[in-house]
Protein backbone atom coordinates (compact mmCIF):
# COMPACT_ATOMS: atom_id res chain seq x y z
CA UNK A 1 0.00 0.00 0.00
CA UNK A 2 1.46 3.45 -0.87
CA UNK A 3 2.32 5.88 1.53
CA UNK A 4 -0.48 8.59 1.73
CA UNK A 5 2.23 11.58 1.10
CA UNK A 6 3.28 9.73 -1.82
CA UNK A 7 0.12 10.09 -4.04
CA UNK A 8 -0.58 13.88 -2.54
CA UNK A 9 -0.75 15.23 -6.14
CA UNK A 10 -3.85 17.42 -6.11
CA UNK A 11 -2.22 20.26 -4.01
CA UNK A 12 -5.91 22.52 -4.06
CA UNK A 13 -7.62 19.00 -2.80
CA UNK A 14 -4.95 18.24 0.02
CA UNK A 15 -4.34 21.66 0.66
CA UNK A 16 -8.23 21.51 1.93
CA UNK A 17 -7.65 18.78 3.82
CA UNK A 18 -4.76 19.83 5.52
CA UNK A 19 -6.85 23.26 6.51
CA UNK A 20 -9.70 21.47 7.86
CA UNK A 21 -7.22 18.81 9.70
CA UNK A 22 -5.76 21.91 11.33
CA UNK A 23 -9.16 23.56 12.12
CA UNK A 24 -10.47 20.63 14.19
CA UNK A 25 -6.93 20.47 15.98
CA UNK A 26 -6.99 24.21 16.67
CA UNK A 27 -10.79 24.58 17.16
CA UNK A 28 -12.71 22.75 20.36
CA UNK A 29 -15.42 21.01 18.47
CA UNK A 30 -19.19 21.65 20.69
CA UNK A 31 -21.43 20.49 17.68
CA UNK A 32 -23.28 17.79 19.61
CA UNK A 33 -23.29 15.50 16.11
CA UNK A 34 -19.90 16.00 15.63
CA UNK A 35 -16.77 13.59 17.11
CA UNK A 36 -13.10 12.49 16.59
CA UNK A 37 -12.58 8.92 15.22
CA UNK A 38 -9.81 6.93 15.90
CA UNK A 39 -6.93 6.95 13.46
CA UNK A 40 -7.29 3.03 13.02
CA UNK A 41 -11.15 4.13 11.82
CA UNK A 42 -10.34 6.83 9.25
CA UNK A 43 -7.50 4.04 7.68
CA UNK A 44 -10.26 1.65 7.29
CA UNK A 45 -12.24 4.33 5.76
CA UNK A 46 -9.10 4.97 3.22
CA UNK A 47 -8.83 1.30 2.37
CA UNK A 48 -8.86 -0.91 -0.95
CA UNK A 49 -12.06 -1.53 -0.13
CA UNK A 50 -13.77 1.93 -1.36
CA UNK A 51 -12.94 0.07 -4.74
CA UNK A 52 -15.42 -3.21 -4.45
CA UNK A 53 -19.23 -2.92 -5.49
CA UNK A 54 -20.81 -5.24 -3.72
CA UNK A 55 -24.62 -4.96 -4.12
CA UNK A 56 -26.51 -7.36 -2.07
CA UNK A 57 -25.72 -8.86 1.45
CA UNK A 58 -22.84 -11.37 2.48
CA UNK A 59 -23.54 -14.90 0.54
CA UNK A 60 -26.00 -13.04 -1.78
CA UNK A 61 -24.42 -10.66 -3.58
CA UNK A 62 -25.08 -9.93 -7.16
CA UNK A 63 -21.14 -9.47 -8.23
CA UNK A 64 -18.07 -11.86 -7.85
CA UNK A 65 -14.86 -11.84 -5.51
CA UNK A 66 -16.87 -10.69 -2.00
CA UNK A 67 -15.26 -13.09 0.06
CA UNK A 68 -13.51 -10.72 2.19
CA UNK A 69 -16.28 -8.08 1.88
CA UNK A 70 -18.56 -10.60 3.16
CA UNK A 71 -16.20 -11.32 6.31
CA UNK A 72 -15.84 -7.30 6.83
CA UNK A 73 -19.77 -6.58 6.72
CA UNK A 74 -20.27 -9.70 8.77
CA UNK A 75 -18.13 -9.19 11.55
CA UNK A 76 -19.61 -5.55 11.27
CA UNK A 77 -23.38 -7.00 11.84
CA UNK A 78 -21.82 -9.10 14.42
CA UNK A 79 -20.22 -6.64 16.48
CA UNK A 80 -23.18 -4.44 16.35
CA UNK A 81 -25.65 -7.55 17.48
CA UNK A 82 -22.97 -7.75 20.67
CA UNK A 83 -22.87 -4.42 21.46
CA UNK A 84 -26.69 -3.41 21.69
CA UNK A 85 -28.25 -7.03 22.70
CA UNK A 86 -29.87 -7.07 19.63
CA UNK A 87 -31.08 -10.36 17.49
CA UNK A 88 -30.22 -8.58 13.95
CA UNK A 89 -28.46 -5.63 12.28
CA UNK A 90 -28.39 -4.09 9.15
CA UNK A 91 -25.05 -1.98 8.25
CA UNK A 92 -25.43 -0.90 4.93
CA UNK A 93 -26.81 2.18 5.27
CA UNK A 94 -25.28 5.45 4.19
CA UNK A 95 -26.40 7.74 6.98
CA UNK A 96 -28.81 7.78 9.74
CA UNK A 97 -31.26 9.49 7.45
CA UNK A 98 -30.99 6.79 4.80
CA UNK A 99 -31.66 4.12 8.25
CA UNK A 100 -34.83 5.82 8.98
CA UNK A 101 -35.57 5.94 5.39
CA UNK A 102 -35.44 2.32 5.12
CA UNK A 103 -37.15 1.81 8.69
CA UNK A 104 -39.71 3.36 7.43
CA UNK A 105 -40.13 1.69 4.12
CA UNK A 106 -40.10 -1.11 6.46
CA UNK A 107 -42.87 -0.57 8.91
CA UNK A 108 -45.46 1.54 6.76
CA UNK A 109 -46.76 2.23 3.65
CA UNK A 110 -46.91 5.57 2.26
CA UNK A 111 -49.22 7.91 3.32
CA UNK A 112 -49.61 6.25 6.69
CA UNK A 113 -49.72 8.41 10.26
CA UNK A 114 -46.62 8.82 12.07
CA UNK A 115 -46.24 10.40 15.58
CA UNK A 116 -42.95 11.69 16.15
CA UNK A 117 -41.37 14.81 18.03
CA UNK A 118 -41.64 18.09 16.72
CA UNK A 119 -39.16 19.49 14.56
CA UNK A 120 -39.16 22.65 16.50
CA UNK A 121 -38.55 21.41 19.93
CA UNK A 122 -35.83 19.29 19.08
CA UNK A 123 -37.10 16.43 16.51
CA UNK A 124 -34.80 15.66 13.25
CA UNK A 125 -35.31 16.17 9.52
CA UNK A 126 -36.33 13.12 8.74
CA UNK A 127 -38.97 12.53 11.22
CA UNK A 128 -41.42 14.46 9.15
CA UNK A 129 -40.09 17.54 7.49
CA UNK A 130 -42.36 18.74 4.53
CA UNK A 131 -39.27 19.01 2.26
CA UNK A 132 -37.83 15.43 3.49
CA UNK A 133 -38.67 12.03 2.46
CA UNK A 134 -40.32 11.76 5.94
CA UNK A 135 -42.79 14.27 5.21
CA UNK A 136 -43.09 14.33 1.72
CA UNK A 137 -44.42 10.19 1.66
CA UNK A 138 -46.07 10.00 4.99
CA UNK A 139 -48.43 12.10 6.91
CA UNK A 140 -46.50 13.07 10.31
CA UNK A 141 -47.95 14.08 13.53
CA UNK A 142 -45.82 16.00 16.10
CA UNK A 143 -45.72 16.06 19.95
CA UNK A 144 -43.18 18.30 21.73
CA UNK A 145 -42.58 19.18 25.15
CA UNK A 146 -44.13 21.10 27.72
CA UNK A 147 -44.07 24.81 28.17
CA UNK A 148 -43.34 24.74 31.61
CA UNK A 149 -40.79 22.14 31.92
CA UNK A 150 -39.55 21.93 28.79
CA UNK A 151 -39.36 17.84 29.05
CA UNK A 152 -41.60 15.66 26.75
CA UNK A 153 -44.84 14.78 28.94
CA UNK A 154 -45.93 10.88 28.62
CA UNK A 155 -49.23 12.07 29.57
CA UNK A 156 -49.20 13.76 26.34
CA UNK A 157 -47.56 12.15 24.22
CA UNK A 158 -50.21 9.12 25.14
CA UNK A 159 -53.11 11.26 24.33
CA UNK A 160 -51.66 12.65 21.01
CA UNK A 161 -50.81 8.85 20.43
CA UNK A 162 -54.80 8.06 20.63
CA UNK A 163 -56.00 10.79 18.69
CA UNK A 164 -53.67 10.89 16.28
CA UNK A 165 -53.51 6.87 15.84
CA UNK A 166 -50.31 6.33 13.92
CA UNK A 167 -49.02 3.59 12.31
CA UNK A 168 -45.59 4.27 13.48
CA UNK A 169 -44.63 5.93 17.20
CA UNK A 170 -41.62 7.30 16.84
CA UNK A 171 -38.89 8.07 19.74
CA UNK A 172 -35.79 9.70 19.37
CA UNK A 173 -34.37 13.51 18.77
CA UNK A 174 -31.48 15.78 17.73
CA UNK A 175 -32.03 18.50 20.45
CA UNK A 176 -33.26 16.94 23.74
CA UNK A 177 -31.07 16.68 26.52
CA UNK A 178 -33.42 14.57 29.17
CA UNK A 179 -33.36 11.00 28.91
CA UNK A 180 -36.16 9.18 27.11
CA UNK A 181 -38.43 6.76 28.65
CA UNK A 182 -38.80 4.21 26.14
CA UNK A 183 -40.41 1.62 27.96
CA UNK A 184 -43.21 4.31 28.67
CA UNK A 185 -42.89 4.59 24.63
CA UNK A 186 -43.69 1.45 24.01
CA UNK A 187 -46.85 1.15 26.56
CA UNK A 188 -48.26 3.37 24.32
CA UNK A 189 -47.49 1.89 21.34
CA UNK A 190 -49.00 -1.30 22.34
CA UNK A 191 -52.23 0.89 23.33
CA UNK A 192 -52.97 2.48 20.20
CA UNK A 193 -51.22 -0.68 18.21
CA UNK A 194 -48.72 1.60 16.30
CA UNK A 195 -45.17 0.12 15.88
CA UNK A 196 -42.49 1.68 17.99
CA UNK A 197 -39.44 3.02 16.07
CA UNK A 198 -36.31 4.43 18.13
CA UNK A 199 -33.90 7.01 16.37
CA UNK A 200 -31.55 7.24 18.59
CA UNK A 201 -28.65 8.72 16.29
CA UNK A 202 -27.39 10.93 19.11
CA UNK A 203 -27.25 8.55 21.92
CA UNK A 204 -25.80 5.45 20.52
CA UNK A 205 -22.91 5.60 21.99
CA UNK A 206 -24.13 6.49 25.39
CA UNK A 207 -26.33 3.22 24.71
CA UNK A 208 -23.55 1.44 24.39
CA UNK A 209 -21.42 2.98 26.95
CA UNK A 210 -24.45 2.30 29.46
CA UNK A 211 -25.25 5.78 30.28
CA UNK A 212 -28.89 5.58 28.85
CA UNK A 213 -31.90 3.00 28.60
CA UNK A 214 -30.87 1.11 25.73
CA UNK A 215 -34.42 1.14 23.47
CA UNK A 216 -33.90 -1.99 21.85
CA UNK A 217 -35.70 -4.36 24.09
CA UNK A 218 -38.55 -2.01 23.70
CA UNK A 219 -38.61 -1.21 20.29
CA UNK A 220 -39.51 -2.83 16.56
CA UNK A 221 -36.84 -1.29 15.18
CA UNK A 222 -34.02 0.75 16.34
CA UNK A 223 -31.79 3.44 13.88
CA UNK A 224 -28.19 5.04 14.68
CA UNK A 225 -25.78 7.27 13.69
CA UNK A 226 -22.54 5.71 13.87
CA UNK A 227 -20.62 8.98 13.97
CA UNK A 228 -21.95 11.25 17.18
CA UNK A 229 -21.42 9.55 20.70
CA UNK A 230 -20.46 6.18 19.12
CA UNK A 231 -17.81 8.24 17.68
CA UNK A 232 -17.07 6.00 14.41
CA UNK A 233 -17.79 6.69 10.35
CA UNK A 234 -20.39 8.97 9.23
CA UNK A 235 -22.87 6.63 8.41
CA UNK A 236 -26.21 4.53 9.67
CA UNK A 237 -27.04 1.34 11.36
CA UNK A 238 -30.15 -0.43 11.98
CA UNK A 239 -31.20 -3.44 14.87
CA UNK A 240 -34.18 -4.98 15.69
CA UNK A 241 -35.28 -8.17 17.17
CA UNK A 242 -38.03 -8.85 14.80
CA UNK A 243 -36.80 -11.20 12.05
CA UNK A 244 -39.97 -10.19 10.07
CA UNK A 245 -39.25 -6.77 10.02
CA UNK A 246 -35.78 -7.32 9.32
CA UNK A 247 -36.25 -8.99 6.04
CA UNK A 248 -38.38 -6.01 4.83
CA UNK A 249 -35.91 -3.42 5.99
CA UNK A 250 -33.15 -5.17 4.27
CA UNK A 251 -35.35 -5.35 1.09
CA UNK A 252 -36.10 -1.21 2.21
CA UNK A 253 -32.24 -0.60 2.18
CA UNK A 254 -31.32 -2.55 -0.88
CA UNK A 255 -32.57 -1.83 -3.59
CA UNK A 256 -35.46 0.37 -1.99
CA UNK A 257 -33.14 2.76 -1.12
CA UNK A 258 -29.90 2.58 -2.05
CA UNK A 259 -27.64 0.68 -4.39
CA UNK A 260 -23.63 -0.76 -3.64
CA UNK A 261 -22.65 -0.47 0.11
CA UNK A 262 -19.66 1.63 0.85
CA UNK A 263 -18.04 -0.93 2.03
CA UNK A 264 -14.74 1.13 3.33
CA UNK A 265 -17.26 2.72 5.50
CA UNK A 266 -18.78 -0.54 6.76
CA UNK A 267 -15.31 -1.66 7.56
CA UNK A 268 -15.00 1.68 9.27
CA UNK A 269 -17.99 0.74 11.40
CA UNK A 270 -17.05 -2.51 12.11
CA UNK A 271 -13.63 -1.10 13.40
CA UNK A 272 -15.51 1.64 16.00
CA UNK A 273 -17.95 -1.11 16.92
CA UNK A 274 -14.56 -3.03 18.37
CA UNK A 275 -13.42 -0.07 19.88
CA UNK A 276 -17.02 0.82 21.55
CA UNK A 277 -16.95 -3.07 22.59
CA UNK A 278 -13.99 -2.79 24.63
CA UNK A 279 -14.45 -1.67 28.42
CA UNK A 280 -12.59 1.54 27.77
CA UNK A 281 -15.30 2.91 25.85
CA UNK A 282 -17.81 2.35 28.80
CA UNK A 283 -15.45 4.73 30.84
CA UNK A 284 -15.53 7.26 27.71
CA UNK A 285 -19.58 7.51 27.87
CA UNK A 286 -19.39 8.32 31.66
CA UNK A 287 -17.08 11.30 30.85
CA UNK A 288 -19.03 12.46 28.07
CA UNK A 289 -22.31 13.05 30.08
CA UNK A 290 -20.09 13.89 33.37
CA UNK A 291 -18.41 16.87 31.45
CA UNK A 292 -21.98 17.93 29.75
CA UNK A 293 -23.73 18.02 32.85
CA UNK A 294 -20.09 20.39 34.65
CA UNK A 295 -20.40 22.30 32.01
CA UNK A 296 -24.73 23.16 32.17
CA UNK A 297 -24.06 23.93 35.85
CA UNK A 298 -20.99 26.63 34.18
CA UNK A 299 -23.42 28.02 32.10
CA UNK A 300 -26.40 28.50 34.14
CA UNK A 301 -24.02 29.82 37.11
CA UNK A 302 -23.35 32.74 34.87
CA UNK A 303 -26.74 33.10 34.14
CA UNK A 304 -27.42 31.85 30.96
CA UNK A 305 -31.03 29.56 31.34
CA UNK A 306 -30.73 26.16 29.81
CA UNK A 307 -33.42 24.57 28.20
CA UNK A 308 -34.89 22.25 30.20
CA UNK A 309 -32.97 23.39 33.07
CA UNK A 310 -29.61 20.87 32.66
CA UNK A 311 -28.78 17.71 31.00
CA UNK A 312 -29.04 14.09 31.34
CA UNK A 313 -27.30 13.03 28.13
CA UNK A 314 -24.30 14.70 25.85
CA UNK A 315 -25.67 18.11 24.76
CA UNK A 316 -27.54 21.19 26.09
CA UNK A 317 -29.20 23.84 24.52
CA UNK A 318 -28.64 27.29 25.55
CA UNK A 319 -31.35 29.77 25.50
CA UNK A 320 -29.00 32.85 24.17
CA UNK A 321 -32.07 34.81 23.55
CA UNK A 322 -31.93 35.96 27.12
CA UNK A 323 -28.59 37.93 27.07
CA UNK A 324 -29.82 39.69 23.85
CA UNK A 325 -28.35 37.62 21.16
CA UNK A 326 -29.33 35.36 18.33
CA UNK A 327 -28.73 31.59 18.14
CA UNK A 328 -27.11 32.88 14.82
CA UNK A 329 -24.61 36.10 16.54
CA UNK A 330 -23.70 33.69 18.99
CA UNK A 331 -22.69 30.95 17.03
CA UNK A 332 -20.53 33.35 14.68
CA UNK A 333 -19.08 35.11 18.12
CA UNK A 334 -17.82 31.64 18.99
CA UNK A 335 -16.22 30.38 15.74
CA UNK A 336 -14.04 34.03 15.74
CA UNK A 337 -12.73 32.38 19.08
CA UNK A 338 -11.96 28.98 17.87
CA UNK A 339 -15.04 27.28 19.72
CA UNK A 340 -17.08 25.42 17.19
CA UNK A 341 -21.40 25.14 18.18
CA UNK A 342 -24.27 25.58 16.02
CA UNK A 343 -27.51 27.77 16.29
CA UNK A 344 -30.56 26.13 17.23
CA UNK A 345 -34.36 26.54 17.71
CA UNK A 346 -35.35 26.37 21.49
CA UNK A 347 -38.87 25.08 22.30
CA UNK A 348 -41.42 27.55 21.52
CA UNK A 349 -39.16 29.80 19.68
CA UNK A 350 -40.21 33.14 18.40
CA UNK A 351 -36.89 33.51 15.97
CA UNK A 352 -36.86 31.73 12.51
CA UNK A 353 -34.30 29.24 12.28
CA UNK A 354 -31.69 30.72 10.73
CA UNK A 355 -31.41 33.05 13.27
CA UNK A 356 -33.11 31.00 16.65
CA UNK A 357 -32.60 31.95 19.94
CA UNK A 358 -30.52 29.44 21.11
CA UNK A 359 -27.12 27.30 20.49
CA UNK A 360 -26.59 23.75 21.17
CA UNK A 361 -23.42 22.40 22.46
CA UNK A 362 -22.73 18.66 23.05
CA UNK A 363 -19.09 17.04 24.94
CA UNK A 364 -18.69 14.08 23.11
CA UNK A 365 -15.40 15.20 20.73
CA UNK A 366 -14.10 17.64 23.48
CA UNK A 367 -14.36 14.49 25.75
CA UNK A 368 -12.57 12.36 22.88
CA UNK A 369 -9.74 14.86 23.17
CA UNK A 370 -9.31 14.94 26.47
CA UNK A 371 -10.90 17.67 28.30
CA UNK A 372 -12.11 16.96 31.64
CA UNK A 373 -14.62 18.64 34.35
CA UNK A 374 -12.14 20.89 35.51
CA UNK A 375 -11.77 21.79 32.24
CA UNK A 376 -15.42 22.53 31.27
CA UNK A 377 -15.73 24.64 34.17
CA UNK A 378 -13.08 27.03 32.46
CA UNK A 379 -14.29 26.51 29.07
CA UNK A 380 -18.17 27.48 30.61
CA UNK A 381 -16.63 31.00 31.76
CA UNK A 382 -15.20 31.40 28.33
CA UNK A 383 -18.32 30.93 26.17
CA UNK A 384 -19.91 33.20 28.88
CA UNK A 385 -17.22 35.66 28.61
CA UNK A 386 -16.99 35.76 24.83
CA UNK A 387 -21.13 35.79 24.43
CA UNK A 388 -21.74 38.43 27.49
CA UNK A 389 -18.30 40.76 25.99
CA UNK A 390 -19.13 40.35 22.32
CA UNK A 391 -17.66 44.16 21.52
CA UNK A 392 -14.56 43.93 23.72
CA UNK A 393 -11.80 43.27 21.63
CA UNK A 394 -9.63 42.43 24.88
CA UNK A 395 -12.39 39.68 26.13
CA UNK A 396 -12.37 38.14 22.64
CA UNK A 397 -8.25 37.75 22.42
CA UNK A 398 -8.07 36.82 26.29
CA UNK A 399 -10.76 34.14 25.26
CA UNK A 400 -9.06 32.90 22.17
CA UNK A 401 -5.49 32.79 23.58
CA UNK A 402 -7.37 30.48 26.79
CA UNK A 403 -8.82 27.89 24.19
CA UNK A 404 -5.61 27.89 22.20
CA UNK A 405 -3.98 26.98 25.15
CA UNK A 406 -7.02 23.97 25.95
CA UNK A 407 -6.33 22.66 22.45
CA UNK A 408 -2.35 22.46 22.17
CA UNK A 409 -2.47 21.25 25.71
CA UNK A 410 -5.47 18.38 24.38
CA UNK A 411 -4.39 17.54 20.59
CA UNK A 412 -6.62 15.46 18.76
CA UNK A 413 -3.89 13.26 17.11
CA UNK A 414 -1.39 14.06 18.53
CA UNK A 415 0.39 16.48 15.44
Amino acid sequence: MQNTQSVRTDQDVWAAIDLETGRQEDQLELIASENHTSQEVMAAMGSSLTNKYAEGYPGRRYYGGCEHVDTVENLARERAKQLFNAGYANVQAHSGTQANMGAMMAIAEPGDKVLAMSLDHGGHLSHGHPKNFSGIFYDFHAYGVDRDTQRIDMDVVRARAKEVQPKVLLAGASAYSRKIDFAAFADIAKEVGATLMVDMAHIAGLVAGGQHESPVPHADIVTMTTHKTLRGPRGGMVVTNDLEILKKLNTAIFPGGQGGPLMHVIAAKAVALREALDPSFKEYAARVVANASVLAETLMGRGLRIVSGGTDNHLMLVDVNSIGVSGAEAENCLHALDITCNKNLIPYDERPPMEASGIRLGTAAITTRGLGQDDMVVLGGLIADALENRADKSVAARVKGAVAELTRSNPIYGH
